[in-house]
Parts: structure tokens; C-alpha cells; sequence
């Protein structure tokens, strides 16, 4: 039985795509270990079919938090029999490769997003060179690798002339999952992070006759409770924080317009294809999305979105305004999702990750 650890920063709860991953690997018949680090705030760890190891750090953020727990992965794997190594983006990239090398065995980077090009890196311009001289000795090195998309793939191809697979973050099919009885709220889910849209978000609530739910944490939290209160908007903006994957798969069944906004401040987020496209298609969920290369190839195919061009708060209220008003609109653009997701889907997106490692281990 091939043994491979994957490395992440987060505390494993809320990573759905890792989840994924590694189950759907324990489960084909590898001995899988997923490797992050344990918070303070941190849930305990739901029982899983493969292995999870959380390692507790002093640091908490900056540049102590990644040199402390580079220096914890490395140790912590230095000591464990394994066939393969997986870093999961830039900020594991380091240790897994010193591991892979001592080791002499395989390693594997996924990149969930296209980490140099983060508007968190890009807008801190000594921060985003370290990164991108981590980035360019890096990745060269990693032959083997998958990613989210087809774009970063391309991207990063251009860069290193490395070829990657694109292993889109899609859910499982569940068989009749689609609830057809709305309610008559707005729908954001995810990380409440810098360059999610908010700053026009918010303001554009003024002009819609419905609630707006967010479900998620992040970074941008506290700037995102001064814009509601800025636009006197509490009773109109529910925060729900962070949320199970089996509790915003409930409220994703239940909400009317799905809201899924991307601010063009960089390489990442224009390229980008958030986990929460694919969330929302499953839910039967109509969604204001925006014109971006990912978006607009599978809006082009499935027409599941409204489009926009321009991110300001007239865009968006109008964007749902018309999906609320239009009635024939909702319904072709819902049943869409429910055609859609019969592709877009976990079990027809994990053979390529089966074929990906059965190649690793058999050439």
C-alpha cells in the first residue's frame, strides 16, 4: 500500500477539497495522512478515512507563523515512512521538497490558487518577491502536479514549463439534493477574504428587497462589519461565520441567488474558479458571478450565471433584480444547475486524480 502525506496551513475542518482528496484516495487504496496545523479556535477532528495530523505553532501569522511551521512539517515528516509528498501550494512548497529529496521518493505540488498573484501578496510588494523567488527555485522542481483550473495550469506551464493536471474542486453528486421551495435571501459562502467583492456587495444590498447571508470567515471580517454598519445595514446582512460542509449544504438548498464576486486586482483572482461556483450549480442555485476566462467557458456551456463585466454596486443589485423579476430567467438558469452537476462532479472529476497517481507510482 503506497503511503503519501499532503501538507496545508489550515487547521483541516473547513477544507473541503482536501476532504475530498484524501478520502477519495484512502478510499481507492492508499494510506493517506494530511498534515495541517492545529488554532486555538480549532474543532475536533471528524473521523475520516484516512489520517490527520494537526501540529500546534507559537505563531499564528507573518513570516514566524511560516518559518515556524516549515520547520514543524519537516521534522514531523522527517520521521515517517512514505512513497509520495504532496505540498499544497506555495507556503508548504519548501519543506516538502527537502523531505522528497532525503527521501528520494515522489512530490507532487497542488496549487489551489496561483499564490504570487494573491491580492494579499501582490499588494505588499517585498512580501510577493520572497514569494516569487520561493515560487520560481520551487515549482521547476515539482514535475508532477495538478491544480484547479485549466488557466493556472496554462499559467503555470508558461512560467516552468511544468505540464499539470486540472483537478477542478467540485462537490460529490448526491442524488435528490435539489430543493425546489426557496427562501428569499441572498447566498454568499466562502472565505471573507480581501478581493471577494465586497466593498460593492455590501452597498448594493441597499437597492435589493432581500436578506443577504455570508457564511464564512476571513481575513477581511472586520473591515466587512464596518461596510454594514457604514451602509446601516444590520438587519439586512446575517453573518453566520464559519459553517460544516453538512450545515452549508442546508442553507445553500434553501437560499434563492447564489453571489459569487471576484475583484480583477490580480493574475489569481482573474483566473480564478472558486469552490463555491461549483457549490451553488449543485444546490440548483442560480448565481451573479463574473465575466472571467473559467467562468465564462463553463457559463458558455451550461448557462447556470449572470455575467458581469463591471464589478460596482448598480451591476450587482441590478444582476439580482433581474434574476428575482424574472421569472423564466430563475427557472431556465435552475435547471441548467441540475443538468450541469450531472458533469460537474466529484466522481467524474477523482478518476483523473486516481490516473494522475497510479501514473506517479507506475512509471
Amino acid at each position: 500500500m503506497k503511503k503519501i502525506y499532503f501538507t496545508v496551513t489550515n487547521d483541516l475542518t473547513f477544507d473541503q477539497r482536501m476532504q475530498r482528496i484524501c478520502g477519495s484516495l484512502a478510499e481507492h487504496g492508499y494510506a493517506v495522512t494530511l498534515v495541517g496545523r492545529k488554532k486555538a479556535t480549532s474543532l475536533p477532528l471528524a473521523k475520516t478515512t484516512y489520517n490527520q495530523k494537526r501540529l500546534n505553532c507559537w505563531f499564528q501569522k507573518g513570516k514566524l507563523f511560516y518559518l515556524e511551521f516549515n520547520i514543524r512539517i519537516l521534522f514531523y515528516l522527517l520521521f515517517k515512512e512514505m512513497d509520495a509528498i504532496c505540498a499544497v501550494d506555495l507556503d508548504t512548497i519548501i519543506p516538502c521538497h527537502t523531505i522528497s529529496r532525503w527521501k528520494k521518493i515522489s512530490r507532487v505540488y497542488d496549487a489551489h490558487e496561483l499564490f504570487t498573484e494573491m491580492k494579499e501578496v501582490v499588494t505588499r510588494p517585498q512580501i510577493q518577491k520572497i514569494w516569487k523567488k520561493i515560487e520560481a527555485k520551487k515549482v521547476p522542481t515539482f514535475k508532477h502536479g495538478y491544480t484547479v483550473c485549466d488557466s493556472i495550469a496554462e499559467e503555470l506551464n508558461h512560467r516552468y514549463q511544468v505540464k499539470y493536471q486540472t483537478i477542478r474542486n467540485v462537490p460529490l453528486l448526491k442524488p435528490d439534493t435539489i430543493q425546489t421551495k426557496k427562501e428569499k435571501f441572498i447566498l454568499y459562502q466562502g472565505a471573507v477574504n480581501e478581493a471577494r467583492g465586497f466593498e460593492f456587495l455590501i452597498p448594493a444590498m441597499k437597492e435589493v428587497p432581500f436578506p443577504l447571508v455570508i457564511c464564512g470567515d476571513g481575513n477581511f471580517m472586520p473591515q466587512l462589519k464596518e461596510l454594514i454598519a457604514k451602509n446601516n445595514l444590520e438587519n439586512k446582512i446575517i453573518l453566520k461565520g464559519l459553517m460544516q460542509p453538512e450545515e452549508l449544504s442546508v442553507i445553500s438548498q434553501q437560499a434563492f441567488i447564489g453571489i459569487n464576486l471576484v475583484e480583477n486586482t490580480g493574475m489569481n483572482q482573474y483566473l480564478s474558479l472558486a469552490n463555491k461556483f461549483f457549490d451553488y450549480i449543485h444546490a440548483g442555485l442560480p448565481q451573479i458571478t463574473m465575466n472571467f476566462p473559467e467562468y465564462k467557458k463553463i457559463n458558455a456551456r451550461y448557462n447556470i450565471a449572470l455575467l458581469l463585466d463591471d464589478l460596482n454596486p448598480e451591476n450587482i443589485s441590478g444582476a439580482i433584480n433581474k434574476l428575482a423579476a424574472d421569472n423564466s430567467l430563475y427557472s431556465e438558469l435552475s435547471g441548467n444547475c441540475v443538468l450541469a452537476r450531472n458533469e460537474l462532479n466529484w466522481q467524474k472529476e477523482r478518476d483523473i486524480l486516481f490516473k494522475f497517481y497510479h501514473q506517479l507510482f507506475n512509471q
